[in-house]
């Protein structure tokens, strides 16, 4: 046979319709009913033998032609009410037999399951069974252990059940499976502590389990019993018995339950959280069936069993991370400590490194330096491997099998089979590796895990059979280390985090240092450049007066070159201004001192400053405001604000133009305007106007660009907005606002 071949029937039993076997198991009848009327729509076909009625008589029929008017009603009451979970098993005798009837609804058909109803079932464990249950109970939560508690677990529900075989199978990561805890007959073979492949329990299985907490299989050598008819008559659909207690298993499941030497199992789920953890597997040689009240027993301790491994997991979990919380405090004051970068400090504590994660060896990699410790691979290989987890993308890996996810892992597993590393997300390459050494070990596995399925011929043709032999197979696991625990990854978790806060820490005290720096330079700049330039003023003002403008030709050019410097220097002023408010502005230190403003005196103010200017171009400069408007301001800072939004205006309307300044209220807020006729903005450049070092360059030659940017600041400061309008040859708008002096209340 091809390997392909074979692939292809893996892939067929993988995807065998199990929900949907269109039987179940001969010991019981099924039916579906229609709502409300509850009339039966399909019934298992064992209901001649087991009842005295054909199928055919019966579909269609409504229930009480079959269990009587009263019960009839009592399911209707249960569907009605919906308290599938609440209601006792109905009980009903046909064709001279009890039977347990049990009611659910799954994709909206109704689903009646009834079982023969068992009186006699070992009247020893039956008596005083609640007691019993509630001593079994207790004991659960008083152990100490979690394999204490699996162990009372197995022992105990042998006793109840009377299996030959109760063990706790719990699901490994890799997808295999362990036996953890057994309590057997002595006559049966043993497997506790072996491993089986995945394979055993299908994925589809799993997921049945994940939402079905208990499957019973009274006798696995059964002839399975269709349906009638064999699909839906209301969909055309085959039925999901997903929640069904007789739906019928894989044949190639009871064929594995014989070869594995028994005839009856029952399977309780053990979940933690939404997820399937484990399973509580019984077995028995013969034939078995468990009557209903005690699978509901079994099933609770299941339930609580669930509860009680996540509980103590947790609890092992935390010790685990408080184990690690004095080590990673150490690390992080390492961290603090050190003068150059957090990898720096962490390269100086490497024993404390090593034992955060009891591992043989760590490399810390930072840019190009990589500093290794204890038994490490070599640094090419080291590089390599950092690359590939950088590429992954994963902040924090661990793996114990790192050649089976990482090829070239395998030329250093001696030393490094097992991996946890971590990473911050900086430029430069970074990260800390984790290393522990090659352990080979013995894994006994119940049969050759290579071969967990075999091949037979059919009538049909070749079919896929459960292997027969579950002898201890002894694998020798090479390139596996011991496994990284929860702790461990805890670990590289937390001193990431704190590996993070510490950089993080580091480059806002950088940038703080830096932006002081810069303030300290631009004060002390503009203080060293402000008494220069006072003093050119005040020279050029004594030579002003030396050299007249009346006089020889010559003591005209020196009177003109000393009116140039004395404009450079105030230009000069202006921008040393200009750059210390800038620079408190970005640092966030822009302060105003705001007192009760009248607007009318301020606008007059204005107008007899800048006036002049206007007129010397022809422009119409005119002041509107509401009467008695006032203003909590400063007033040199909005009086700057003022003179630099209407020297721009007039800087940049043609002559003969107009410019208006308003105000008005605005609620609590008074609005100004300065609108002129000017050129106007490109809409391109619009938003960039209050942008540092924005300057409209034609007819601004000297413009320094920080004009704005800082009226925009100092309306900032006071709580209020500035925002611009232009349009390209009819002018422009600026508008800020101002928090008004609200008039005090009068009772």
């Amino acid at each position: 046979m091809k390997p392909e071949d074979f692939e292809e029937l893996l892939a067929n039993c993988a995807d065998e319709p199990i929900r949907f076997p269109g039987a179940i198991q001969p010991h019981g009848v099924l039916l579906t009913l229609s709502e409300p009327d509850l009339h039966i729509l399909q019934v298992s076909a064992n209901v001649a033998a087991l009842f005295n009625n054909t199928a055919e008589s019966l579909l269609g029929q409504p229930l009480h032609t079959l269990i009587g008017v009263e019960h009839a009603e009592v399911v209707h009451a249960i569907a009605e009410g919906d308290t599938f979970s609440e209601a006792a098993p109905l009980h009903v005798t046909l064709n001279g037999r009890d039977f347990e009837g049990l009611l659910h609804r799954h994709q909206q058909v109704l689903v009646l399951e009834f079982e023969p109803r068992l009186k006699d079932f070992r009247p020893r464990v039956l008596k005083g069974r609640t007691s019993d249950l509630g001593k079994m109970l207790q004991r659960l939560q008083a152990a100490k252990t979690l394999q204490a508690l699996y162990e009372i677990s197995v022992t105990e529900i042998q006793a109840m059940t009377g299996y030959d075989r109760v063990l706790i199978y719990r699901f490994e990561e890799e997808g295999h499976g362990q036996v953890i805890a057994e309590a057997s007959a002595p006559s049966m073979e043993r497997f506790n502590g072996l491993f089986f492949p995945a394979s055993d329990i299908p994925e589809q299985a799993r997921e049945l389990y994940r939402t079905n907490w208990l499957r019973i299989i009274p006798n696995a050598a059964y002839e399975p019993v269709p349906l009638v008819p064999k699909l839906r008559p209301d969909t055309g659909q085959p039925l999901d018995l997903s929640f069904s207690t007789l739906r019928s298993v894989s044949p190639v499941h009871c064929q594995y339950m014989q070869n594995m030497g028994v005839l009856s199992s029952m399977s309780i789920s053990l979940m933690k959280g939404d997820k399937l953890w484990g399973l509580i597997s019984c077995g028995n040689r013969e034939p078995l069936m468990v009557p209903h009240d005690l699978r509901v027993a079994c099933q609770t301790i299941g339930q609580v069993l669930s509860l009680q491994i996540s509980a103590m997991e947790a609890l092992d979990l935390s010790r685990q991370r408080e184990e690690k919380l004095e080590t990673l405090a150490q690390l992080d004051q390492a961290m603090k400590a050190s003068e150059h970068s957090v990898f720096d400090g962490l390269a100086q504590q490497p024993r404390l490194l090593m034992d955060l994660t009891v591992s043989g060896g760590v490399a810390i990699i930072e840019d190009k330096q990589l500093h290794r410790y204890g038994n490490c691979p070599e640094p090419a290989q080291i590089r390599a491997l950092h690359k590939w987890l950088q590429d992954s993308g994963e902040p924090v890996f661990s793996s114990h099998n790192l050649a089976s996810v990482y090829p070239p892992g395998a030329e250093f597993q001696r030393v490094a089979s097992g991996v946890l590393a971590m990473s911050l997300p900086k430029p430069v390459d970074n990260g800390v590796l984790w290393f522990r050494p090659e352990a080979k070990e013995n894994i006994h596995w119940s049969g050759d895990p290579k071969k967990p399925l075999a091949l037979e011929s059919s009538d049909a043709g070749l079919r896929l059979r459960p292997r027969t032999s579950f002898e201890i197979w002894k694998v020798e696991m090479a390139g596996i280390s011991t496994q990284w625990s929860h702790g461990d990854r805890f670990a590289a978790n937390d001193l990431r985090r704190s590996a993070l806060e510490n950089d993080l820490a580091r480059q806002v005290l950088r940038e703080q240092q830096a932006m002081r720096a810069r303030d300290e330079l631009v004060a002390v700049v503009s203080h060293d450049l402000r008494n220069p330039m006072t003093v050119i003023s005040m020279l050029c003002g004594m030579m002003q007066k030396a050299f007249s403008s009346d006089g020889p030709h010559t003591s005209r050019r020196i009177s003109s070159a000393i009116d140039t410097m004395q404009q450079a220097a105030a230009r000069m002023n202006v921008l040393l201004e200009d750059l210390l408010d800038t620079s408190k502005i970005e640092a966030g230190r822009y302060m105003v001192k705001p007192v009760a403003l009248d607007v009318s005196q301020m606008f007059e103010e204005a107008y007899s400053l800048l006036a002049p200017l206007a007129l010397e171009k022809g422009i119409d400069l005119s002041f509107n405001a509401e009467p008695g408007l006032q203003i909590n301001g400063d007033p040199e800072r909005l009086f700057q604000v003022l003179s630099n939004l209407i020297g721009n205006a007039i800087k940049f309307t043609p002559r003969q133009g107009n410019i208006g300044i308003s105000a008005m209220s605005n609620g609590e807020e008074i609005v100004f305007s300065v609108r002129d006729s000017g050129e106007g903005i490109a809409p391109e450049q619009l938003p960039h106007v209050f942008d540092r070092y924005w300057t409209q360059t034609e007819n601004n030659p000297t413009g320094s660009g920080l004009g704005l940017y800082i009226t925009q600041g100092i309306v900032q400061a006071h709580g209020g907005r500035i925002v611009a309008e232009s349009e390209l040859g009819r002018g422009s708008e600026f508008r800020f606002t101002v928090p008004k002096v609200m008039e005090e209340s009068h009772t």
